[in-house]
């Protein structure tokens, strides 16, 4: 057998996610890459290590004791680089954080600096909806989460870090009612919503509620990608965060629909359970962040002023 760490990766990420598109997405790879590697792993075995049902793809029995394997002399590896790091005094491990779906145009952008700094640290972010993210907080998976809403069902601490405003979105060229009646804008209007356990679904149905709003809703989608996209295609109109609008936005591919009591502000707040006892590379991670927050919105996020 002549199979290779980066094949061990590939197929221990698959074995995971149970998807090669969520694996090729976890490791930044593409597709055709994660499937062409995966092939060429499996090949050196007579006994199947996985096999598709449908479009699904499960693993088998002896693909799991495989990946249990490929697991350890993976961690084997980081344990050898770790201590190569170590040795030279660099700060090392893991961090863990749990992210919703919108705060991946926000939390990269805190991560840069510090990883570049500390090339012996390595991320394990997963991006995920409000429910899942608290979940793996709630259960210690995780060493920090990245929310816009604060669970009120945990005892947490936080770092605030920076605002997420929320507005009335359509395609650039659609026209709606204009009125300074609430409900009479939204009479008729097709609404996109995020599904279920979404913090922007979450303050989106507040919103409505407290409102009394008729809301046609015209569909529900799983990202806020795929909520942007069928804006932009036509299908409707939804309440969504600012900051995954940029560039739309700037190239007139969508508009803001001002509308009274709009925008929703809410505060993007990296959090952890109160108590824990932090690793050094999350405790330097908490540190640096604190420290330069000021400096990495004024540098990246001070164009959400202009709107």
């Amino acid at each position: 057998m002549n199979y290779t760490l980066n094949q061990l990766r590939i197929f221990s990420a698959v074995v995971k996610t149970e998807s090669i598109t969520k694996a090729s997405e976890e490791l930044h790879l593409s597709q055709p890459a994660v499937s062409i590697q995966l092939k060429n792993f499996q090949s050196q075995f007579d006994v199947p290590l996985t096999e598709v049902v449908g479009r699904k793809i499960y693993i088998t029995d002896f693909g799991h004791e495989i990946a249990v394997a490929a697991e350890n002399i993976l961690n084997q590896v980081y344990a050898i680089n770790y201590k190569t790091l170590a040795y030279k005094g660099q700060l090392i491990g893991r961090l863990k954080i749990s992210v919703v779906s919108t705060g991946k145009y926000v939390m990269p952008f805190f991560l840069s600096d510090f990883l570049q700094q500390h090339p012996g640290i390595e991320l394990l972010m997963d991006v995920t909806n409000k429910n899942k993210v608290i979940e793996s907080l709630e259960n210690n998976d995780v060493d920090f989460a990245l929310v816009s809403i604060l669970p009120s069902a945990i005892n947490i601490e936080c770092l605030d870090l920076l605002p997420n405003r929320l507005f009335l979105v359509g395609k650039a060229n659609q026209q709606c009612k204009h009125s300074n009646d609430v409900n009479e804008v939204f009479k008729d209007l097709p609404l996109i919503f995020r599904e279920k356990g979404s913090g922007t679904r979450q303050v989106m149905e507040v919103f409505i509620a407290e409102h009394k709003i008729s809301a046609l809703k015209k569909m529900e989608l799983t990202s806020n990608e795929a909520v942007k996209q069928a804006i932009l295609a036509g299908l409707g109109y939804s309440i969504m965060p600012l900051i995954g609008i940029r560039n739309e936005l700037l190239n007139n591919e969508l508009r803001i629909v001002m509308v009274k009591g709009l925008p929703i502000n809410t505060m993007w707040s990296l959090i952890w359970l109160k108590g824990k006892k932090h690793s050094n590379a999350s405790s330097s991670f908490l540190e640096q962040v604190n420290r330069h927050k000021s400096t990495i919105i004024q540098n990246n996020f001070k164009w959400c002023e202009t709107f």
